[in-house]
């Protein structure tokens, strides 16, 4: 054996490390640029198959190319792309103001933030960058006032956890948004998307319909603006709470969810608006045999609109609103009585029902229902809201609002449109309100009352309240009322609004609810007699005695607030 081979052999060279601007072959040194190498490489020197062409290399520049449709598979990410998981940030600092700090405490910040404030953050250098990115990936909930879809663009892809999405739109939406929502966010189950005073909402019924039958995990959907639709024609097993609004003239209305169980169509009060809601009723029980929410506003509301909806065999319907339907009388209030079993809500605001309907509203559902809304009801009097009160003994919300009128002053600029909290907003004029009898008394004893709401009611002259439970009263533009007929005995009253009111009126209502020791002493409404000499009381309210144990003395009302803006 000779001496040289004996010697060890010698180990290879350290791979040269890679410096920026080496322009230079790898193995024979020569320029890269027009060179090709015949040398082998080193894994051929060593007897290693060569690799084989993967196929697209073999197929030239297709892998370059960006397929135009997103049925394909998707093209897998660089490393450089893939998030990284959360533990790699365990432990680590960055440099903040000269100071380690981790970078827990620095993403707990960012999640602190706006959208705006962590595209800010993610600006500022690498560290932040990565710190904003894992607060994309963690994020659950998102709330964006976009004004191009290229923000949603640029964030969607980046939330891998994202199931709330709530976006005020200021721009335009259109097929671009859409296809962001589409393509991004495959766990989302809360979509809402509300409209800014001059946005568009430009979504098509198909556009829609695909967008819903794309997201299987979305549960809730809620979308302003929707006057473009034309149709409307949606289908999925997991959609279980839908609004859309702003409807207007659907040509065909089928809405396929099994497990739906809370519906809010709102149509536009235009004249032309001529969707049929015999059709969109009698379908709803096929296709929705679990809802127990319906919220329908619409002007083509009728009696046989609603006579649809008792063959639709609704029987577990909880809440039922039917609202501006002026061509609903007592025949839709029989029909719903027959339909529904135990509601715990109704809304038949804008309607034409009597006193008869009221009534047979108190027999069917005496043990349920505990919010009843019969605002601008012009057939209703005084004597249907002193019988539910009286009927409904788990009644907690009352609103009668602009049933009980007197007189249409406000008929040239269109009926108010109020709701429970005070405000008041103008809506569309309404068919001709009946005129209700001047100078009508209410009075309203109950135990469990909690709001009450007769904003408009300018019929009413005296106004007698017991409502231990009470702590919100609307007396918005009462505007006949008498201060001396005014009684309220409600010792938890936390809020009156009393917009539009007499100045007079006004200041009862603060020597009733702002006195400190109101209940040391029975009240009762008082009239000076024509000489001046004293003041009696007024016999139209009985007075009832009260038993030793009950009677306060030095009793301090709870805080209470007299609201005078609209």
């Amino acid at each position: 054996m000779s001496s040289s081979s004996s010697l060890p052999a010698k180990p290879p060279p350290p791979p040269r490390p890679k410096t920026r601007g080496s322009y230079n072959c790898g193995r024979c040194g020569q320029p890269k640029k027009g060179h090709v190498c015949n040398l082998p490489s080193p894994a051929a020197a060593d007897g290693a198959a060569p690799p084989s062409p993967s196929p697209s290399s073999s197929a030239g520049d297709t892998r370059l190319r960006r397929a135009l449709s997103f049925d394909d598979a998707p093209a897998p990410s660089s490393p450089e792309k893939k998030p990284r998981p959360d533990h790699d940030f365990a432990g680590r600092t960055m440099e903040l103001g000269g100071r380690a700090v981790p970078v827990d405490l620095v993403v707990e910040v960012l999640r602190r933030l706006g959208p705006r404030g962590v595209l800010d953050a993610a600006a500022v250098s690498r560290a932040w960058r990565d710190c904003a990115d894992r607060v994309w990936r963690v994020a659950e909930e998102l709330r964006l006032r976009p004004a191009a879809a290229g923000l949603l663009g640029a964030l969607l892809p980046r939330c891998a956890a994202l199931s709330r999405l709530v976006l005020h739109m200021e721009s335009a939406v259109d097929a671009t948004m859409l296809s962001c929502l589409a393509f991004s966010c495959s766990s989302l189950e809360t979509l809402e998307i509300t409209m800014a005073d001059k946005a568009i909402n430009n979504m098509t019924g198909e556009e829609l319909s695909r967008l819903v039958s794309e997201k299987r995990s979305l549960s809730v959907l809620k979308i302003g603006g929707c006057s473009n639709l034309g149709f409307l024609n949606l289908s999925s097993s997991s959609l279980s709470v839908l609004w859309l609004s702003d409807l207007c003239s659907l040509s065909e209305s089928v809405i396929s969810c099994p497990n739906m169980s809370e519906l809010s169509l709102c149509f536009t009060q235009q004249s032309t608006e001529c969707t049929d809601l015999v059709s969109l009723m009698d379908g709803l029980g096929r296709s929705c045999p679990n809802l127990r929410n319906l919220h329908i506003s619409s002007i083509q509301l009728s009696n046989e609109a609603v006579s649809a909806l008792e063959g639709a065999n609704l029987r577990g319907l909880c809440m039922l609103s039917l609202i501006l339907g002026s061509k609903m009388t007592d025949a839709a209030v029989a029909s719903i009585v027959r339909s529904c079993a135990s509601l715990e809500l109704l809304d038949l605001s804008g309607s034409s029902i009597s006193d008869s309907g009221v009534g047979m509203i108190c027999k069917a559902f005496p043990h349920t229902l505990s919010r009843l809304l019969l605002a601008l009801c012009p057939n209703i009097t005084t004597c249907g809201i002193q019988a539910a009160t009286a009927q409904l003994p788990l009644l907690q919300l009352m609103d009668c609002g602009m049933s009980l009128r007197s007189n249409l002053q406000n008929e040239k600029q269109g009926a108010y449109f109020g709701e429970i909290n005070g405000r008041i907003r103008l809506c569309p004029k309404l068919p001709t309100l009946k005129k209700q009898p001047m100078r009508q008394k209410l009075i309203i004893k109950h135990d469990n009352l909690k709001k009450l709401s007769l904003w408009g009611c300018s019929a009413i002259d005296a106004l007698y309240v017991k409502c231990p439970e009470l702590i919100d009263l609307n007396l918005n533009t009462c505007t006949n009322l008498h201060p001396e007929r005014l009684l309220l005995q409600c010792p938890n009253l936390k809020n009156v609004h009393a917009f539009g009111c007499q100045d007079m009126l006004i200041g009862a209502i603060k020597n009733q609810v702002l006195n400190e020791f109101a209940a040391a002493e029975p009240h009762l409404p008082c009239k000076r007699l024509a000489d001046g000499s004293k003041r009696v009381q007024l016999s139209q309210f009985p007075q009832e005695q009260l038993p030793e144990d009950k009677i306060w003395i030095g009793f301090k009302r709870s805080e209470c607030i007299v609201h005078l803006d609209s």
